[in-house]
C-alpha cells in the first residue's frame, strides 16, 4: 500500500483534545506535536467527509514558542500534548480553547479569563499505569490502545513512579496469568501516604500480601493495597483482596481529609489549596450544597462558612470518607445521585450557594434545568472538561445566571 502523499500546512490554533488545527484542501485537519503559525510537512493519518487526522513528518518553520519535551516519552506516550511549547503557552492554549468552546455552545465568556497555575512537574498525586507481558508499566501510546513502556513521568508525583519500579521488579518474575493488567498508585501531598490497586480481568490467585510485604520494604510510603477484578465486558468490578489500610489521609485546604482507594481527589497536589479557595472563599450564609462532592474537598470548607452543607455524591468509593469527613461539622453527607436529589428539591429550602463538581459527562441538561429552577444566588461549577461545561452554562445562563 503506497504511504500518503506528504503535503505542506499552516498551523492556525489550538483545538480541544490536544492536535492543533490547520487546514488541508478545504477540510479541517487535526495534527498533534504542531504549534500555532508554524509551517510543517503532514500525512494523513486518517480521513473523513470534512475533516482528517494528520501526522507532522517536518518542522519547517519553527515558533517561538517551541522547547525541547522534558519528557524523551513525549510524542509517544498519549498522555502530554504540550510539552513541546513553553509553560506560558500551554495556559494561552487552554484559555483560547476554553473561550471558543463556550462561544460555539452560544455562552458569551468573560472578557479576561482568569488563570489559576502552580508548578507543572511532579503535580500529579495519582497516575493508572497499563502493564505488557513482561510486567513493565507504561502508558497508552498516542491514537493506539498499544502501551508505550516508562522509565520516567515527570508530571508525575516522584513517589508514584518510585513504587511503579518496584512493583515492576516484583511481579515481572511472576507468571504471564498472573500479572495484572494495572494499577493504580495515588499518594497524599507531602508523598508520605500511598495507596495502590492492581486491576486484573480474570480470577487467577496471587498473594497481595506477599507482594505488598516485600514492596513496603522499598516503599515506606505504602499503606494499603488492593485487588479489583475487572469485568471489561459489563464494565463491573470487584475488589478480590486487600492488604493494609483502606484509606489514607491528604492534608488540604487547612483540613486533614480521609481519602479510601478509588474515591476521587482533585489531581493536582500543587494546586489543591488554591482551588479549594477559590471555589469556596467569599461565600456564607444558612445553607449551602456541595454536588458532585467526592470525599469533601469543598464541603469541609464550607462548613466553615455557612449554618448548613448537604454534601451529594453517589460513588460508592467516597460515601464513607465524605460522611467521616463531615463528621462533627454542620455538613451532613447525602448518599444520592445529584439528578435524583435535585428531583427531590421542591418545596424545600433553597441553598444561598452550590458548588457542582461533575466528572467528565457534565450536569446533564435536567440537571442543569432544575439547578436553574431551584435559583440559588450565586453558583461554582467545577469541570475538568470544557464542552461539557459549555453545555451546561448555556442552560444557566439562559435563566439569568
Amino acid at each position: 500500500m503506497t504511504a500518503p502523499e506528504a503535503r505542506i500546512v499552516h498551523v492556525e490554533k489550538p483545538v480541544y483534545g490536544g492536535a492543533f488545527l490547520a487546514r488541508l484542501e478545504g477540510k479541517a485537519a487535526f495534527v498533534p506535536l504542531v504549534l500555532p503559525g508554524e509551517t510543517a510537512s503532514v500525512r494523513v493519518a486518517k480521513e473523513n467527509k470534512s475533516f482528517v487526522f494528520a501526522e507532522a513528518e517536518k518542522i519547517i518553520t519553527t515558533a517561538p514558542q517551541r522547547i525541547s519535551a522534558a519528557c524523551h516519552h513525549f510524542g509517544t506516550c498519549g498522555g502530554c500534548h504540550y510539552q513541546h511549547a513553553d509553560y506560558s503557552a500551554q495556559l494561552a492554549f487552554k484559555q483560547a480553547i476554553l473561550g471558543e468552546t463556550m462561544r460555539r455552545a452560544g455562552v458569551r465568556p468573560p472578557e479576561a479569563i482568569a488563570m489559576l497555575a502552580a508548578e507543572p512537574w511532579a503535580y500529579r498525586n495519582r497516575i493508572r499505569l497499563a502493564l505488557d507481558a513482561h510486567g513493565n508499566a507504561g502508558y497508552r501510546a498516542r491514537r493506539s490502545s498499544t502501551i508505550v513502556p516508562i522509565s520516567e513521568c515527570p508530571i508525575a508525583a516522584p513517589v508514584l513512579l518510585h513504587a511503579a519500579r518496584v512493583f515492576h521488579d516484583l511481579v515481572s518474575k511472576t507468571s504471564p496469568a498472573l500479572l495484572p493488567a494495572e494499577v493504580t498508585l495515588f499518594c497524599n501531598a507531602g508523598e508520605t501516604e500511598l495507596l495502590v490497586s492492581f486491576i486484573t480481568s480474570n480470577a487467577a490467585k496471587w498473594n497481595l500480601g506477599e507482594l505488598c510485604m516485600a514492596a513496603s520494604k522499598q516503599i515506606p510510603a505504602l499503606k494499603g493495597a488492593e485487588h479489583i477484578i475487572e469485568d471489561r465486558r459489563s464494565g463491573k468490578a470487584r475488589m478480590a483482596a486487600r492488604w493494609g489500610t483502606g484509606s489514607l489521609t491528604y492534608r488540604a485546604a487547612g483540613f486533614d481529609y480521609r481519602v479510601d482507594h478509588g474515591a476521587f481527589f482533585q489531581v493536582n497536589r500543587h494546586l489543591v489549596d488554591a482551588l479549594a479557595d477559590e471555589v469556596t472563599a467569599g461565600h456564607r450564609g444558612a445553607l449551602a450544597w456541595d454536588l458532585f462532592a467526592g470525599v469533601g474537598l469543598f464541603a469541609r470548607r464550607l462548613s466553615t462558612s455557612f449554618g448548613r452543607v448537604i454534601a451529594v455524591e453517589s460513588a460508592p468509593a467516597a460515601t464513607g470518607a465524605l460522611a467521616a469527613n463531615l463528621d462533627g461539622t454542620p455538613g451532613k453527607a447525602v448518599h444520592a445521585d445529584t439528578l435524583a436529589f435535585l428531583r427531590g428539591q421542591r418545596g424545600n429550602d433553597r441553598p444561598d450557594f452550590v458548588v457542582v463538581d461533575p466528572p467528565r459527562a457534565g450536569l446533564s441538561a435536567e440537571a442543569a434545568t432544575r439547578l436553574a429552577e431551584i435559583a440559588p444566588p450565586a453558583i461554582t461549577y467545577v469541570s475538568c472538561d470544557p464542552a461539557t461545561l459549555a453545555r451546561d452554562l448555556r442552560v444557566l445562563t439562559s435563566t439569568g445566571y
